[in-house]
């Protein structure tokens, strides 16, 4: 039996009237995908022969296996909904491909009079549906969804011309998030590549009357630059608000903070009261050219990642456990240089061979000393800096965009659905 529930916030001005709700197993039928021996498959397109769907064929197109089109009543069209029934995406809704479904998944098939294929999907992939359907998987083993509680999922839905006008709707903020991803990957791409040229010197920067720069020099990491311990003061309360002292996480080198630091553009947290009893030599402040240096991690790739400080903004800021700092011994090193120069392929293989450990690696100040850097004047440094910053500028006003049409979805559907 039908129930008739409350209206959602945000709404369309043409329509009205509550939204019908149902049981997703009163409007929907779910046919499982089938077992096929690999025996039977083929990885080559073949005349009588369909694509045959795993999971990863959603993800990647790199693996693709074709079966004969025996098999009528196991075939997804590209406009209709998969949803994966065992492991650790059980519950997650797809589309977008054709071919046999393998076993482990399932089509989700209703009358498209009544339901809107894109308002279903976009209904299934919610946020605030997924966190019911993870709500049906026990504690223990696999998770595992099941067609009996798909079926009891309440699906809440209005005539079928709204869920079209805001399927479309929606449809459109999508794009323009995949649009922005799209666009933020190419950028990425682009600065990575640049970098690997420049750092190799196979582009070099010329001064402003044409003329070439000097050829750049190698020297050692420790003739560069002064190491200073740091500490180990507690942040557990992550205070954002009141305090004197703010802290650097070498965690949050490996995951937050850009390598380029600049204070006013990143949120760090106050070191807790108990600092006020410590006394702290001077110089284990941080300074502005100063890198902060993670000494420890569980991963190669982030062994020896550092952020480079170019503004404070006169804070007092401590970098805290598992970092030390590395200063500039003179004033021959523009700042912004080092922190690109040391995410170069060329310093971070060196970095990554002198790490030390198993389970945990990590690194000391001794054997970064004698990593080689590659040094050019300062002149030149500054123009490669300006111009990798230019597109950390563009990166960053991109993945801001991206968060917002991210953030401005996740309020659609929370005030667009019941």
């Amino acid at each position: 039996m039908s129930l008739t529930c409350k209206e959602p916030e945000l709404r369309f001005k043409e329509f009205s009237g509550v939204w019908v709700e149902k049981k997703l197993g009163k409007v929907c039928e779910f046919t499982q995908g089938i077992q096929i021996s690999q025996t039977e498959q083929i990885t080559y397109s073949k005349e009588g022969y369909i694509r045959y769907l795993y999971i990863r064929d959603f993800f990647t197109n790199n693996f693709p296996c074709f079966v004969k089109d025996s098999y009528p009543h196991k075939i997804i069209l590209k406009n209709e909904i998969m949803m994966v029934n065992t492991g650790n995406t059980a519950g997650k809704a797809f589309m977008g491909k054709t071919g046999v479904l393998s076993n482990n998944s399932f089509k989700i098939s209703f009358n498209q009079k009544i339901i809107n294929n894109n308002f279903l999907y976009i209904f299934l992939a919610s946020n605030f549906t997924q966190q019911k359907i993870r709500s049906f998987f026990n504690g223990a083993g696999q998770p595992h969804l099941g067609h009996k509680n798909i079926s009891i999922l309440p699906f809440v839905h209005p005539k079928i011309i709204e869920q079209e006008k805001i399927a479309l709707f929606l449809t459109a903020v999508d794009e323009k998030i995949k649009s922005l991803t799209c666009k933020e990957k190419l950028l990425q791409k682009y600065k990575k590549g640049v970098m690997q040229k420049i750092f190799s010197q196979e582009i070099r920067f010329r001064a402003s009357d044409g003329s070439e720069y000097p050829p750049w020099e190698e020297k050692k990491y420790g003739k560069i630059y002064t190491f200073y311990s740091t500490n180990s003061f507690s942040r557990d309360n992550l205070n954002y608000v009141n305090g004197v002292i703010k802290n650097i996480h070498y965690g949050d080198i490996h995951t937050k903070f850009s390598t380029i630091f600049d204070i006013d553009k990143e949120n760090l947290p106050f070191i807790n009261e108990d600092i006020k009893t410590f006394k702290i030599k001077e110089e284990s402040y941080c300074q502005n050219g100063d890198l902060v240096i993670a000494d420890a991690s569980e991963d190669y790739t982030d062994i020896g990642k550092i952020i480079e400080i170019i503004n404070l903004n006169n804070e007092k800021v401590l970098a805290g456990l598992h970092t030390f700092l590395a200063r500039p011994n003179k004033e021959d090193m523009a700042l912004g240089y080092a922190g690109y120069l040391l995410q170069s392929y060329k310093i971070r293989k060196q970095v990554m061979r002198i790490a030390q450990g198993t389970k945990v690696l990590s690194l000391s100040s001794k054997r970064l000393s004698d990593v080689i850097l590659n040094i050019p004047s300062k002149p030149e440094q500054t123009k490669i800096a300006n111009f990798l910053s230019n597109i950390d500028e563009k990166l960053l006003h991109v993945k801001s965009e991206l968060e917002q049409n991210k953030e401005f979805k996740k309020a659609l559907l929370q005030q667009m659905f019941v």
